[in-house]
């Protein structure tokens, strides 16, 4: 199975929004919105927590319409971060990439 991955590296098979989208789990928007809400000190709502990728047409959770990383991947016509030359140095995907390293090698994998 080829991995779904975002413009920053997330992969979206594991990701709560991808996997409550796709088996229509109540429960686990909840849950997801809940968690996602204290994380980002935000609040995000069980309704928020539908999405089928930010690369992908269709669905995408609330917040990828503003997502400066997902933004920048499109005004540059990239598929993803990994496709820039900035990419080490940029300060948008930084923090994505400190929280979550494996970001780095899913978009490397990509160019495979």
């Amino acid at each position: 199975m080829e991995k779904l991955i975002s413009c920053c590296g997330l992969e979206c098979a594991t990701c709560n929004a991808k996997i409550a989208t796709d088996t229509n789990d109540n429960d686990l928007r909840r849950k997801t919105a809940e968690e996602w809400s204290a994380m980002n000190k935000a609040i995000i709502t069980a309704e928020m927590i539908n999405c089928n990728g930010c690369r992908t047409t269709g669905v995408h959770f609330g917040y990828c319409d503003i997502c400066e990383i997902r933004n920048c991947v499109k005004e540059k016509a990239f598929e993803t971060c990994g496709d820039c030359t900035e990419m080490s140095s940029c300060k948008k995907v930084e923090a994505v990439h400190q929280y979550a390293p494996e970001t780095i090698a899913n978009l490397q994998s990509l160019k495979n």
